[in-house]
C-alpha cells in the first residue's frame, strides 16, 4: 500500500473530534479515493498510536474491531450489539466538516 495514502488517511483520522465517528468510506472520499474504503481499513490496521482508529467504523454504524468498544464508550458512545447508537447524529463527514 502506498505510504502517502496511509499518511493522508492518518491525517484525516486525527481530525475526527472526540465523541464523533467517521467511516472508512468517508475517509477514502476525503483523501481522493472514493472506492477504497477497504484500503482505509487496511491502513488503520497498522496505524500509529496517535491515530484514533477506534473512531472509524463501517458505514452501517457497526464496529469493525470489537476491542474498540471500550474506547468508544469512554468517549460517551452507547453501543448495542456492536452498533453505535445515534450513529447518524454522531457521524463526522470530513468533506463537510473540513
Amino acid at each position: 500500500m502506498d505510504e502517502i495514502f496511509k499518511q493522508q488517511v492518518y491525517e484525516v483520522t486525527r481530525l475526527i473530534p472526540k465523541g464523533r465517528v467517521s467511516t472508512y468510506g468517508a475517509i477514502a472520499k476525503a483523501v481522493g479515493f472514493p472506492n477504497h474504503s477497504r484500503h482505509v481499513g487496511k491502513a488503520m490496521g497498522g496505524c500509529p498510536k496517535n491515530v484514533p482508529a477506534h473512531r472509524v467504523i463501517s458505514s452501517s454504524g457497526t464496529l469493525s474491531v470489537p476491542e474498540f468498544q471500550s474506547k468508544l464508550e469512554a468517549e460517551g458512545h452507547i453501543i448495542e450489539n456492536f452498533r453505535i447508537k445515534n450513529f447518524k447524529k454522531l457521524f463526522w463527514d470530513p468533506l463537510k466538516e473540513l
